[in-house]
């Protein structure tokens, strides 16, 4: 085998070899973009749950207490609300 011979082997193997080489490598950054962005949205998704869910066992605390809070309680809390003078939209709250 001759130094041409072996040149164009080299050609032949190591062009194709390298060109596999680059389009793998891109190939592999555009998987590791596109898993970093579902990760974002599955972390952003995480956080609008773990708000939503704050925020029902808050109305889940109020409807326990009403609950279990004696009824008369509740009773004069609304009768207290009603007995309230209702204000104007030009009048000032005292």
């Amino acid at each position: 085998m001759g130094p041409g011979q072996v040149f164009i082997a080299l050609i032949v193997i190591g062009l194709p070899i390298m060109a596999l080489t680059a389009i793998m490598t891109r190939w592999m950054r555009l998987k590791e973009r596109k898993l970093e962005l579902e990760a974002s949205l599955a972390a952003e998704k995480a956080a609008q749950y773990a708000a939503s869910n704050a925020e029902l066992e808050a109305r889940v605390r109020v409807l326990e207490k009403i609950v279990t809070d004696g009824g008369m309680q509740t009773a004069a809390q609304i009768e207290a609300l009603r007995d309230k003078p209702r204000l104007k939209s030009g009048d000032k709250v005292q």
